[in-house]
This record gives structure tokens, C-alpha cells and sequence, in this order.
């Protein structure tokens, strides 16, 4: 059954509700729609947005657009006075099979996006695949109820509130049945998982009994982490499990005590080494990523040289870099601002550090084993998360044991393991 096209900027949570649009769409007709689900999380992921939106029209001057996610819910007006715009849905509009289906009537209102803050639970789709991915996500968190002075992410996407249990397991057993072997839990803020629900299951309860009722699943890995917030369940659960992907990636955002505290994260320096140190314990091979914002308002230089170092400190090998980017309506941006020539030479530091701790954790594994989820081509991922180029060919989708021989290209090379 054709659906609609659907265009997906942002985050792995973006990816997930893409499909669940992809598949309502299509179930309801909408054959002759493109749908932009944006990004809010910097003022240049809402530009580019724009961007995509007018090319989008260059190229397809027949159909309907529809443009929803994020930058949608905060700034609706805003993409409703584009001409190329035929309709706005806010982020609980673009999930409801009713708000799609009326899109092709254009009698309707154009904007129809409601107060998130409204929103209580986050009902759950089941989905058959994700088009083009050898990987799949599963929503197991919505929203978020904490106040970093630099996000916006909040007020776009409402109060944290959680999938039951029952239904992730749902989700991603039928993801398993479709070809699936690695499944990727996702959320706004995962670690919150569970406060809103009967019991009050924490992430790591509910990824150990994800496991076990689904023991066909290969490999389960998370997204993004807050380091104040990992339950000791989780912690067990990382060290017991080899399902469980040796890799974490973890919202630092800094590494200073004063910009963490500007920030109004609930963490500091030392409890995020604390947690580095305790993950690494349990599975010395770890490997970890992290979330930077270089150039924070009132960052020094000082301060910026303490997250600086903590990267080669923790041995951090992947880096989401982000020179800070102000968002009206945040704490942040009335904050005295970093020039943003120094913003974006502060990230290509880090970038730089980064880099050369991927490339240290690459070599550090050749010699050794991986099982390689392949992706497209002869490319694919280790259970480290590593980028592998195999010289033999397999079938996307398919785990595949290759030796690592060589470092090429900031990718481990891989043969056929004997």
C-alpha cells in the first residue's frame, strides 16, 4: 500500500513517529502528500527546515505539503505563511489518524496544533519496519520535565510520560518477526522512563523484561542517556546482558561545573565520570559517546579547556558537537553570549579531540572479533557501535562475525571471520 513521502530531520524519536506517519498515511489514502517532520532543537535545524520545505515544492509544484514535528509545534504561524505550506499538525496532531486523513480536505483549517502541555499519555503504535534502515527504533518515552536553560525541546514536545511495558514488547517482537535484529530504544528522555507508570518501572526493568520476553531479539541498544539519571537497574542489567550493546552515549553537554550549573543540568563533572567509570567497570570494552555544546553563554576558556580534556579524560569515541545556537524564549539566551566566532572554533576543537578518540578506539579493536549488523553495501555497525567496511559481501540486515584488520578512513576494515 502506497502512503505519503515523508522527509525526517532530527532525532531518532523523529524517525520512529516518521514511520508510524508513513504507515497511518498510507492506511488513510494519502498518496499524493509529502510530510516534513522537523527539528526545533537549534535555530539552524528550523532554517534548514525551511530549506527543505521550499526545495521540496521546487520539486513536486502538484503535491500536498504537510509539515509537522518541532519547529512545527513552537513556530506554527511561521511555517503556515509559507506558500509552499498546505498544512501545519503540532506533534500529538501528526500521530492522530484523524488529523492525517483530514488533510486532504481543503475546507479544513490549516494549523491544527494543540497545547502539548495537555498531552498526559503517549499511545503506542506498532509499526512493521523503518524504509531504507537494517536497524529499528522503538518509542519507549515521550516529553520531558526538566528545564535545561539552553533547550526547547520541552515545550515542543510536553510532560514526560512513558509506553507501557506491554507495548514496547509488542513493538518490538513484531519488529523482530519483520527481519529485525537490532532494535534501538528512544525517547526525549528515556531515563525518566517509568515515574508515570503503575509500579513505577525504571528503563532498566523494563529493558530487562523486553529481553527476556523477547529472547529472538539479537541486540538492543539505547539512545541518548542522562548521566544524573541511570538506575542501578540498568547499571546490573549493563553489566549482565550481552544483548545489551556495549556502548552508551550520554547528554554531558559540558564538562565544567559553573557552565553545568548555567545550564541548570543535574549533574557535575565528577558524577559523570563517576558513571563512565562504573560502566566501563563492568564492561571494560565499553564504549561511549557524548552530547557538547561548545560555547555556552559565559563559557571561558578555562572552563571550555575542563570539557575539552575530559574527552580524551574518558576516553570518549563518539561526539555530537554543537556550537551553542540561542533559542527565543530559553534562560540561555539572555545570558551574556559567547561571540559565535569563538562558538564555532571552540566545536572544531572538539570535533578534533573527538575525532582522534574514535580514531584511538578503532585501533584499539582491530585484531579483535565483531559481529556487524550490515547496513547498505558492505558497510555496517559493530556491537561497539564502530563503523565497519567489510571486503566481502553480505546481506543487509544481517549480522555477519569479521576480523578487524585495519583502520581506513575513520572505519574499522573487516574480513570474514574464520
Amino acid at each position: 500500500m502506497s502512503g505519503p513521502q515523508v522527509v525526517t530531520l532530527g532525532c531518532r524519536l523523529n524517525a520512529f513517529e516518521s514511520e508510524v506517519m508513513r504507515e497511518l498515511g498510507a492506511k488513510v489514502g494519502m498518496t499524493d502528500a509529502i510530510i516534513v517532520n522537523t527539528c526545533a532543537v537549534t535555530a539552524e535545524a528550523e532554517r534548514q527546515a525551511r530549506q527543505t520545505i521550499r526545495r521540496l515544492r521546487r520539486d513536486n509544484p502538484a503535491a500536498r505539503i504537510i509539515v509537522t514535528g518541532c519547529a512545527a509545534q513552537l513556530s506554527p504561524d511561521k511555517f503556515a505563511a509559507m506558500p509552499e505550506v498546505d498544512r501545519v499538525l503540532g506533534n500529538a496532531e501528526k500521530l492522530n489518524t484523524a488529523a492525517l486523513a483530514e488533510t486532504g480536505d481543503d475546507s479544513v483549517i490549516q494549523v491544527q496544533v494543540a497545547d502539548i502541555m495537555s498531552v498526559r499519555e503517549t499511545a503506542p503504535h506498532l509499526i512493521a519496519g523503518f524504509e531504507g534502515r537494517a536497524r529499528a527504533f522503538v518509542q519507549v518515552q515521550q516529553g520531558c520535565d526538566h528545564r535545561c536553560t539552553f533547550c526547547i525541546i520541552p515545550f515542543a514536545r510536553g510532560r514526560s510520560r512513558s509506553v507501557r511495558p506491554d507495548a514496547i514488547v509488542r513493538q518490538a517482537r513484531k519488529l523482530v518477526e519483520g527481519g529485525y535484529r537490532e532494535v534501538v530504544l528512544t525517547g526525549v528522555d528515556i531515563c525518566s522512563y517509568g515515574g508515570d507508570l503503575p509500579g513505577r518501572p525504571t528503563l532498566g526493568r523494563m529493558a530487562r523484561r523486553l529481553l527476556a520476553e523477547v529472547p529472538e531479539l539479537c541486540r538492543l541498544r539505547l539512545s541518548s542517556l542522562d548521566p544524573a539519571a541511570i538506575d542501578d537497574d540498568l547499571f546490573q542489567l549493563f553489566a549482565e546482558e550481552p544483548r545489551l550493546m556495549p556502548h552508551l552515549h550520554l547528554s554531558l553537554q559540558a564538562m565544567d561545573d559553573v557552565i553545568l550549573k548555567r545550564m541548570k543540568r543535574r549533574h557535575s563533572a565528577a558524577q559523570a565520570s563517576a558513571v563512565v567509570a562504573r560502566a566501563r567497570a563492568s564492561r571494560p570494552d565499553a564504549a561511549f559517546g557524548a552530547d557538547l555544546i561548545a560555547g555556552f553563554p559565559t563559557e571561558s576558556e578555562a572552563m571550555f579547556a575542563n570539557t575539552l580534556a575530559a574527552v580524551g579524560d574518558l576516553g570518549l569515541a563518539y561526539l555530537h558537537v554543537f556550537p551553542y545556537s540561542p533559542r527565543a524564549g530559553t534562560p540561555a539566551a539572555r545570558m551574556p553570549q559567547v561571540e559565535p566566532g569563538v562558538r564555532k572554533a571552540r566545536a572544531r576543537k572538539l570535533r578534533a579531540v573527538g575525532d582522534e578518540g574514535l580514531r584511538s578506539f578503532l585501533e584499539s579493536r582491530t585484531g579483535t572479533t565483531a559481529d556487524v549488523l550490515v547496513e547498505r553495501g558492505r558497510s555496517g555497525l559493530s556491537e561497539h557501535y564502530a563503523p565497519v567496511e567489510l571486503d566481502f559481501a553480505a546481506d543487509a540486515g544481517e549480522i555477519v562475525a569479521a576480523r578487524l584488520t585495519a583502520v581506513r578512513h575513520g572505519r574499522l576494515i573487516g574480513s570474514r571471520a574464520a
